[in-house]
């Protein structure tokens, strides 16, 4: 086997590094373009060392040209100053059409990844040949390795600041030419939005409260409002309720078709109308149902990876999960699966809304409140989230005997609820009043006393 690698040539394209090099040594503004690609990135050494002098050059906010770069790669010792100016000549005369330079940079980078994927298989082969440890565990580093690959976010080192200043000022630019490009994902709950100001890459959102209080609709309005007005896909883990009754949920929501009639079929007319036009508008959104009650952080994991994208994730609820490895405390499996959650998040650079039942203890208080400690099992949830919403409805301590929540508002527009910002990393905390009708299982926003449905403009 090693007889045979030492044969095949690692992949590399000498002309398109060559070609990089000199048009950022024509025109030093072209260096912005390639700025995304590393100094590993390119095969040859001596590339190397070129674009990471150029990189210097870049953040020292030098110019870039044959004279200047001569004399960085002496100071550096790479070359001596007749074999630099060969070798910068040599570049010069070899650049290329200076706007197809980003077409270059994708031929090195993709080459790169071509390296990182062998050198991936090897690592992988090396583990399944040693057949050390759990073949879970295993199956998963391997997973893992070869999704970073192909999202190009694996990395065996450090981040060099130097690297993201460069990546930063990219950053600064797009912002400058559109402050919304890099906005967080909005609830389009209008009023909740101005507290969060969306929700960001990588965020974990729990959203807690009593059974009955309405965490799933609230989950589920958002991921709807958001399947509607991106083209992302929005992936719901239902460990609760199966597919068809969390859809007849949503059908009854965007519909408006009180929910009591869904489950009985008595439907006019009209009812059926609206049906089909919500049936039409949610079929037309990307949003994925697991169902599957004894999930685990890493089935969720591999099934998202499946899922190209990606831009929302619902789990209902936390305490339905099941940990990787299973322990006799629960407070640390509860940790361990909140810390995978995050991770999660990071890793698919997407905001995650987890569910979370709160401890009992919050009822026998006077007032009834949530608060963070109410989190149940562990402390965990609070630490590792980065966003807590508290869903509350005084109007659920009022109910009589036996009366379903839904059948508060049977007779009124709506009941006043409350979406407690009680933590937000990024920003503000604070009260934010909403509707909740009942009968069809929505929450709504309220603006200068007037209702309207969230994603509304």
């Amino acid at each position: 086997m090693a007889e045979f690698d030492s044969i095949r040539k690692m992949p590399f394209s000498l002309e398109a590094e060559q070609a990089i090099l000199g048009t950022v040594i024509v025109d030093s503004e072209k260096f912005v373009d390639v700025a995304t690609l590393k100094d590993d990135d390119f095969y040859l050494e001596q590339h190397k060392q070129i674009f990471s002098a150029m990189r210097d050059m870049f953040n020292k906010n030098r110019v870039i040209d044959p004279v200047t770069l001569i004399d960085a790669l002496t100071q550096m010792g790479t070359y001596t100053e007749g074999d630099a100016a060969k070798y910068i000549k040599l570049l010069v005369d070899l650049a290329s059409d200076a706007a197809n330079i980003e077409e270059y940079s994708k031929i090195v980078r993709d080459k790169a990844m071509l390296r990182s994927l062998i050198e991936a298989s090897r690592d992988i082969s090396d583990l399944a040949y040693s057949e050390k440890g759990e073949v879970g565990d295993a199956v998963n580093y391997a997973e893992q390795r070869i999704y970073s690959i192909s999202q190009d976010k694996y990395q065996d080192g450090f981040d060099k600041i130097r690297d993201v200043i460069v990546e930063h000022y990219k950053t600064l630019k797009l912002l400058k030419e559109n402050p919304e490009a890099l906005a967080g994902t909005p609830t389009r709950f209008d009023s909740l939005d101005r507290v969060l100001i969306g929700m960001g890459k990588g965020d974990l959102i729990v959203v807690g409260g009593r059974p009955g209080m309405g965490k799933t609709s609230f989950c589920m309005n958002v991921a709807t409002n958001v399947a509607k007005t991106t083209d992302k896909n929005i992936a719901v883990f239902s460990l609760e309720m199966s597919s068809e009754q969390l859809v007849s949920r949503m059908l009854s929501s965007e519909a408006l078709i009180d929910s009591a009639n869904m489950r009985t079929g008595k439907l006019s007319d009209d009812d059926w109308r609206h049906l089909a036009e919500a049936s039409s508008v949610l079929s037309n959104t990307n949003i994925y149902i697991d169902p599957n009650p004894n999930t685990t952080p890493t089935a969720m994991k591999s099934k998202l990876r499946r899922l190209d994208n990606l831009g929302l994730v619902i789990i209902d609820y936390l305490q339905l999960m099941n940990p990787d490895v299973p322990t006799d405390n629960r407070v640390l499996d509860v940790a361990n699966i909140t810390r995978s959650i995050k991770l999660m998040a990071k890793e698919f650079e997407i905001p995650i809304i987890l569910c979370s039942q709160l401890a009992r203890a919050s009822e026998n208080r006077k007032d009834r409140q949530p608060m963070l400690s109410d989190l149940r099992d562990s402390g965990a949830i609070e630490q590792d989230a980065d966003i807590v919403l508290f869903i509350y409805r005084s109007d659920y301590y009022e109910r009589k005997d036996g009366e379903a929540p839904e059948a508060q508002n049977e007779n009124s527009d709506y009941i006043l609820a409350e979406c407690n910002v009680a933590k937000n990393r990024h920003g503000s905390t604070g009260v934010v009043k909403l509707a909740w009708v009942g009968k069809y299982y929505k929450f709504m926003s309220i603006e200068d006393n007037i209702l309207h449905e969230s994603g509304e403009n």
